[in-house]
């Protein structure tokens, strides 16, 4: 059986660059694809013993095909092939920065960028409703969204579910592409330990200070017991990818710390998450 990974999102967000990745691990990519040859190229591609197996179809790049790709994606879902959507988003601001980086003009008219973008987020609203995964690239570099979709499409089975632990600093923004939020800014902050100032969460010392604090042992306990009921329930659904941000001012100590002992627990139950610290380094 082929699988299909159909990848969209705004412009600007890192399409182009998505194609590239995947392409780099294995996948066959058709970028700028028109929407209405989705289905023919599925129809090619599912024949008996098919020379490509994995096939990565990047659309949504020009304003008359995002009323087409809601159908498309559906009829692709329909056909019985293996099917995932990657939809890759990203902050105005930073969707700004980067049109007014490159000068180039935004695909959906001669408008104004900002207003552009939010048509295009507005067009694009039911699309990524209907996303397996959300990719939020403001604060990815290209390597980051390298490894990011390594993590994801690397393995030929992506049926399985697939967990990212995110820790974070609500004070650079909360991410966009995440499914819980855990908010650990209740535990006393390292940060005002002078001697735990320029450390971080991946350090001993912060680390047995975080989980000293009785709040954190029962915090994790009910974290647990709340995974154990959770990641069940998502994968009886057909979720396929899940990812918990864990956040606290900064993202560098008691987020940090947390992620690390959440990801631990998690493979205790008998999962393999992944593990990133989004602002260790800030």
């Amino acid at each position: 059986m082929a699988e299909f990974v159909v990848v969209t999102g705004l412009s600007g967000a890192g399409r182009s660059q998505a194609g590239a990745v995947l392409e780099d691990i294995g996948w066959y990519v058709m970028d700028n694809i028109p929407t209405a040859l989705i289905t023919k190229v599925a129809e090619l591609v599912a024949g008996p013993a098919p020379e490509t197996q994995r096939l990565a179809l990047v659309v949504g790049r020009h304003a008359a095909q995002l009323g087409e790709l809601q159908a498309a994606i559906q009829r692709l879902r329909a056909s019985g092939e293996r099917v995932k959507v990657l939809f890759l988003d990203a902050s105005d601001e930073v969707l700004v920065r980067r049109f007014e980086g490159n000068r180039r003009r935004h695909p959906l008219g001669t408008e104004g960028v900002v207003e552009a973008i939010a048509d295009e987020r507005r067009r694009l609203g039911a699309i990524k409703e209907m996303a397996d995964i959300v990719v939020d690239t403001s604060d990815l570099n290209v390597n980051q969204l390298r490894e990011r979709l390594s993590e994801l499409f690397s393995d030929g089975e992506t049926l399985d579910m697939q967990i990212l632990v995110l820790s974070f600093g609500f004070k650079h923004g909360v991410p966009l592409d995440v499914d819980n939020v855990l908010d650990v800014r209740f535990l006393p902050n390292p940060h005002w330990v002078e001697a735990m100032r320029p450390l971080t969460g991946l350090d001993e010392p912060v680390r047995r200070y975080v989980l000293g604090q009785p709040e954190a042992k029962e915090f994790l306990d009910r974290v647990e017991h709340l995974l154990n009921f959770l990641v069940p329930a998502y994968i009886n659904e057909g979720k396929s990818y899940l990812t918990i941000a864990i956040g606290c001012t900064g993202g560098r100590h008691r987020s940090v710390v947390l992620a690390e002992e959440i990801a631990n627990s998690l493979r205790e139950l008998g999962y393999n998450p992944s593990v990133t610290h989004r602002d260790v380094d800030r």
